[in-house]
């Protein structure tokens, strides 16, 4: 049995969609390891087979054009397949990139696990610049109905994702943890007094940080701060729920969706080679990278497992997670022979969890 048809085997059985949805994601999952890149033309060559790259490349035009996708089953395959546990921290940023005169702007939402925010829900804004207090709510209230018995420890969010209506409802009932960083030129009420928080932290020197004590409000509502003083000088100041602790420790979980974030673009998948235009045809392709996101991460933590990857003199991995298991399939995909064939099935059982 060739590659394309175990792979088409796990996942109809895994996710159940229908035969030619299935045919076409194989068949894409296999030819992205291969070349690299999400650009449609590179993707044709990849597929293989005795269709020419011209007959694969209108396929690829077909589905971005015409099929659905249920974005929903997609999201609960991610956790499926990454086994999450609970309780989840979330990460919520925005990517955006311009193709020619068109502005692609991304509000995702992640769940931050094994160093990488993995992706449950991604909007296609149609605008520039920051969302707002209204889309950040109705991004919330799909993810709840989607995973309606989640317990989530907190959301964590920069400076673009702050404002009195979003605090106000993160800290409703069911009220939902946070770590929020705000501007230096925010308010904190303390103490009697209400002064920017530049100048409440004046005193931190680089590497310092500080914990207010008592009563903190920001935007009227009571909250903790805590805030460091980076290398570079510049102040981060985060807020939480009251009476919360490590909350600079949890704020910085919210790096992981930049991880992501470089694993779709220039350390992964090269999403910004795509030439796709519409909207709705990008979100199908962000849905199509998340699974490939999975597949490899998967790949990668089980060879982790088997052989650590080497730390180096600054402290970090040799290679990351991500490019371990995404190199491994790519070597296993170019090189389909006997000796290979029970590493790929394994990596097939990887996503069953079996």
């Amino acid at each position: 049995m060739s590659y394309y048809n175990e792979l088409k085997q796990a996942l109809q059985e895994d996710l159940g969609w229908h035969g030619a949805r299935v045919s076409f994601l194989a068949l894409f999952l296999l030819a992205l390891v291969k070349v690299k890149t999400v650009n449609l033309s590179e993707i044709a060559e990849g597929f293989g087979g005795k269709a020419l790259p011209s007959s694969s490349y209108k396929r690829l035009q077909r589905f971005f054009r015409h099929y659905k996708l249920d974005y929903d089953t997609v999201a609960q395959t991610v956790v499926r397949w990454m086994d999450i546990p609970q309780p989840w921290v979330l990460s919520v940023d925005r990517t955006t990139w311009e193709f020619g005169a068109v502005c692609f702007n991304i509000l995702t939402l992640g769940i931050v696990h094994q160093g990488v925010a993995f992706p449950v829900l991604w909007w296609m804004l149609d605008k520039k610049g920051n969302s707002d207090s209204d889309e950040r709510m109705r991004l919330i209230e799909a993810f709840c109905k989607l995973f309606p018995d989640a317990q989530v420890d907190f959301i964590c969010g920069d400076r673009e994702f702050v404002g009195q209506a979003w605090l106000r409802y993160l800290l409703l009932e069911p009220a939902m943890g946070f770590r929020l960083r705000i501007r230096a030129s925010d308010k904190i009420e303390h103490n009697g007094k209400a002064l920017a928080a530049k100048v409440v932290f004046a005193h931190l020197k680089i590497g310092e940080s500080q914990t207010l004590k008592g009563v903190c409000r920001v935007w009227g509502y009571q909250v903790s701060v805590e805030a460091l003083r980076l290398d570079d000088g510049k102040l981060l100041v985060v807020i939480a729920p009251p009476r919360s602790e490590k909350i600079i420790e949890g704020y910085a979980l919210r790096w992981n969706i930049e991880t992501l974030f470089g694993i779709l673009k220039t350390r992964g998948f090269c999403l910004e080679a795509t030439h796709l235009t519409e909207q709705e045809r990008l979100r199908k392709l962000f849905a199509l990278l998340t699974l490939a996101l999975c597949w490899s991460m998967r790949t990668g933590l089980w060879l982790h497992q088997l052989k650590p990857i080497p730390i180096k003199t600054h402290g970090r991995r040799a290679k990351s997670i991500f490019r371990l298991g995404f190199d491994h399939l790519r070597h296993i995909v170019l090189n389909p022979d006997s000796s290979n064939r029970q590493e790929f099935q394994q990596s097939l059982r990887l996503l069953s969890c079996t």
